[in-house]
């Protein structure tokens, strides 16, 4: 099984309506559509950009956009026949706000994942709450999750999707500067080492000089896999150019994670000693 996946580097900047948002949106899922991607990932924290259209606009408004957003990425997934991760958007639940990431469905479908893990930010200036549960979501070409951002950085929940099925772990993120950056992309690595899967990952790039804790982003897409000899040797299929407004695109072959899992020059997931350990079960 193969699948042609497309990670977005979304470019953060001033906007003056939710249709000029939607134009950018489409920019990119029409330039992934023209690569025959399957599947498109926009980052974590895309939607704040929606805080720029009025200066009053605070992280507790955003919800109000929650309906535009998700009819937009359902028509264009409906549409173009395509899986979009719609990256993450802040939701309102029960009177909570909550970080959630979305999975698009090309038959209309909407799948959700809430971040599990908050950072300080999301904690003490946007009074967020984590998710309580993992989800994995079963697609016509295999099993994927959505992690995002410092969930990554866990290797329990990690292992806990790979458990479920998980062959491909989507991670939309968004970091403001070098050290949040290498932190994501170092343990994104660790993970697809330690459970023989894929890891795909962008984040935010730009700025929004007017939106509270948005004003600084370091990004950079890539399309991570194993370290061993059927893979790259380096770990990566494919990267951005850091900092730019860009589009990558690679193609998966699942085969390729089974053999390794089974022959390869290390097999850490079959290794793992649980005589030692406890592990997800």
């Amino acid at each position: 099984m193969k699948l042609r996946v497309s990670a977005v580097q979304y470019h953060l900047h001033t906007i003056q309506s939710f249709e000029e948002f939607a134009e950018q949106v489409q920019h990119y899922i029409k330039a992934a559509q023209e690569f025959e991607a399957e599947f498109v990932l926009f980052p974590e924290f895309f939607t704040t950009q929606l805080m720029s259209i009025s200066k009053q606009t605070k992280i507790q408004d955003l919800p109000e956009f929650t309906d535009q957003y998700r009819s937009l990425f359902t028509s264009l997934a409906k549409q173009i026949g395509m899986y979009i991760i719609g990256g993450t958007h802040v939701i309102r639940k029960n009177g909570r706000l909550y970080n959630v990431a979305h999975l698009f469905y090309p038959d209309g479908r909407i799948g959700e994942q809430a971040k599990l893990h908050m950072t300080s930010t999301e904690v003490n200036e946007w009074n967020m709450t984590p998710g309580e549960g993992l989800a994995v979501f079963q697609t016509d070409k295999g099993t994927i999750a959505m992690l995002t951002c410092y969930d990554i950085e866990f290797p329990e929940i990690v292992r806990m999707a790979k458990a479920k099925g998980a062959d491909v772990i989507f991670c939309p993120s968004c970091t403001d500067d070098r050290h949040g950056f290498h932190r994501v992309r170092y343990t994104c690595h660790a993970r697809t080492i330690e459970n023989q899967v894929y890891v795909v990952n962008t984040g935010t790039v730009g700025a929004l000089p007017t939106v509270d804790f948005m004003r600084a982003n370091f990004g950079q897409a890539a399309i991570i896999t194993p370290n061993d000899i059927t893979f790259p040797p380096h770990g990566i299929l494919a990267e951005g150019e850091i900092n730019q407004d860009m589009i990558i695109t690679a193609d998966l072959d699942l085969e390729l994670l089974y053999k390794g899992r089974e022959k390869g020059s290390v097999t850490t997931l079959r290794d793992r000693r649980t005589d030692l350990y406890t592990d997800w079960k």
